[in-house]
């Protein structure tokens, strides 16, 4: 069996920023441990399996060790891959476990609508700040740890221990965040995914459904520029809209190729 495969950086205006996925469409759902088995030979942080669906499609994502239930950066890469190398036009629908999520065309960029989380005041699990290497300002949880710091600099300069996040009770990931940022950016953030295979993420969609409502509230400000701090780096343009966040971004090809699996 051969399969179309695309790599493509997301949140990104070249390559080698933002954040690298694999997209395979499919004609039919091989069996899970298969997908599995090809994200973990990916070895990206998302590798997105896609499948024509009525006028939509079913998509799912999964890190070298697991499936997740929800994904920006490799929605974003799916759409890329629709609109740029597959020929077909936004605005898309595509069905997940987080439901129907939606993205359509404004000007050069994509726009993902996903649903908003909002997060509570939290105390901070045992370890925290000496997992990270400093101690936040204060914590909160969404579906993740939200740990705000003191400035973009610090968020920066962090170096965790990602054995000791691993260790830690509670929420699978961690997000680490701050006011303002490069560039003008209005926050900062960076995410650490450990327990699901990713010590860090580049670029994370799933990230600002959390930190979008957070900052909105604190900023009194329905629209964001998000700027994740991680080596790559990322730039999301966001916005709050009736308890959805809409994450726009660029995408650029990497390589495009064929998988060849047993079979078929």
């Amino acid at each position: 069996m051969r399969l179309p495969l695309y790599l493509v950086d997301a949140f990104a205006a070249r390559p080698f920023e933002g954040n690298p996925a694999a997209v395979v469409p499919l004609p039919a759902w091989l069996p899970d441990p298969v997908l599995q088995a090809m994200a973990a030979e990916h070895n990206l942080s998302e590798t997105a399996f896609l499948v024509a669906e009525g006028e939509g499609w079913h998509l799912r994502w999964f890190t070298p060790r697991t499936e997740v239930e929800l994904c920006g950066h490799a929605t974003l890469a799916s759409a890329f891959v629709l609109a740029e190398e597959r020929g077909h036009a936004p605005p898309f629908a595509f069905r997940t476990l987080s439901g129907v999520l939606r993205v359509e065309r404004e000007g050069e960029r994509l726009v993902l609508d996903f649903p908003a989380r909002a997060a509570e005041r939290a105390e901070p699990p045992p370890g925290l700040a000496a997992a990270l290497g400093a101690a936040p300002r204060e914590v909160w949880r969404a579906r993740d740890w939200i740990c705000v710091m003191e400035s973009p600099a610090q968020v920066a300069a962090l170096a965790p221990d990602h054995a000791a996040l691993a260790a830690l009770p509670g929420p699978e990931r961690v997000i680490v965040t701050a006011a303002g940022g490069e560039g003008g950016a209005d926050v900062t953030s960076r995410y650490f995914a450990i327990k699901v295979g990713v010590p860090e993420d580049p670029v994370t969609g799933a990230a600002h459904v959390q930190l979008v409502p957070f900052w909105a509230a604190r900023l009194g400000r329905d629209r964001l520029v998000c700027r994740q701090a991680s080596p790559r780096g990322g730039t999301l343009w966001c916005a709050l809209r009736e308890g959805r966040v809409r994450m726009a971004g660029t995408a650029v090809l990497y390589a495009r190729g064929e998988v060849f699996l047993p079979g078929g």
